[in-house]
């Protein structure tokens, strides 16, 4: 179209300078012939539809656009003086459909940052699912869809972990969570043979954990101690929580669920064998497990609390945590980023915790 555009545009102007030399009355002549000659065809034609091509379309139009529109009516053309109006608004609507018509069809393409960084915490967190890097994101205020993770771990050949299922619990827990903490013993040997055990209590609203000791020898004047050191620490943040889940350990003296009492909270036994009933400290014991004890050699009791504390901080202020919407415990999510410039130059440091087991991700300066 384009070249028969040109082609045209050039023939009428070589037209236009062989009318230059020729006096008016010729000129006038040759008009009302010309008149004459469109009146015989349209009486001929008797109504009939005229086809134009595209090309005698658009020159029409750029040619008698810039007459007034009266001018336009008076002349005797083969279509409406409307018709060609309409042309030349189809043109420039055409013109500018073409300008902002996106080069590239469908979404946008994820920003090349975003995948190399997607792809780099799979690579250095082989554990970690599509889900648990997705949340990590959030925590440096990427946002991106957890769906946009998976498709860039598949395209690079990376199996993305499938989604945890949820226990037949959640719903009870979750309209119960910020009454309820929930507590268990998880035991680990040491290097010399020696078992330890370490009793921890989490937050069902908040997912905060707090580990109140590790030993090798679970007293009742032990666990008694642990349980008035919770008392006081939920004292002073002034926690709503008012029932302990717990599993039937003898472990627990009479004197554990006594001293909870005098502090407002009332125990909850577990069924027996029924660990779903207990399925958020449960999921904690699983995951330190698999990101702590399972991947260190812990040398004695002094080397057990060292890791415990560095857990404990990791888990409370940088983790991700599905069971609240990729929260942090005691840090709120940042705002996303929505400035382009700033996610297409991602600059992420990366701070070892505990030897480099433990991986937390932040902006650098």
């Amino acid at each position: 179209m384009l070249l028969r555009l040109a082609y045209l545009g050039v023939a009428n102007a070589f037209a236009l300078l062989r009318l230059l030399p020729r006096s008016d009355h010729d000129k006038d002549t040759e008009i009302l012939v010309l008149r004459h000659q469109i009146a015989v065809l349209q009486r001929q034609l008797g109504g009939q539809r005229i086809r134009f091509q595209p090309t005698d379309r658009a020159l029409l139009a750029a040619l008698l656009h810039p007459l007034p529109r009266t001018a336009v009516q008076r002349l005797r053309l083969l279509v409406h003086p409307d018709t060609i109006l309409r042309w030349h608004r189809d043109l420039l609507a055409r013109r500018h459909g073409a300008i902002s018509r996106p080069h590239r069809r469908g979404r946008p393409r994820t920003l090349h940052s975003i995948r190399v960084l997607v792809l780099r915490l799979a690579r250095e967190n082989s554990d970690w699912g599509y889900r648990r890097v997705h949340g990590e994101l959030l925590t440096l205020g990427v946002k991106v869809a957890a769906s946009t993770v998976w498709e860039i771990l598949r395209e690079a050949g990376v199996d993305p972990s499938p989604a945890r299922a949820a226990t037949t619990w959640a719903a009870f827990l979750r309209s119960q969570a910020t009454a309820l903490l929930a507590a268990d013993f998880i035991e680990t040997v040491t290097l010399t043979g020696m078992r330890m055990y370490i009793l921890a209590v989490v937050e069902h609203s908040t997912r905060r954990i707090r580990i109140l000791g590790a030993t090798a020898h679970p007293t009742a004047s032990w666990v008694a101690q642990a349980a008035r050191n919770l008392a006081i620490d939920l004292q002073d943040a002034r926690s709503s929580a008012r029932y302990l889940i717990r599993d039937r350990d003898s472990k627990y003296p009479a004197l554990f669920d006594a001293i909870l009492a005098d502090s407002g909270i009332t125990v909850v036994r577990s069924g027996v064998q029924v660990p779903r009933m207990n399925a958020i400290m449960e999921r904690w014991v699983r995951t330190c497990r698999r990101e702590l004890l399972d991947r260190t050699l812990i040398w004695n009791q002094r080397h057990l609390s060292h890791a415990l504390r560095e857990y404990e901080t990791f888990y409370n202020t940088h983790r991700p945590h599905q069971g609240i919407a990729n929260a942090r415990p005691l840090q709120p999510l940042p705002e996303p980023i929505t400035n382009l410039d700033q996610l297409d130059a991602l600059r992420i440091r990366r701070r070892d915790r505990f030897g480099g087991i433990l991986h937390e991700y932040e902006h650098a300066a």
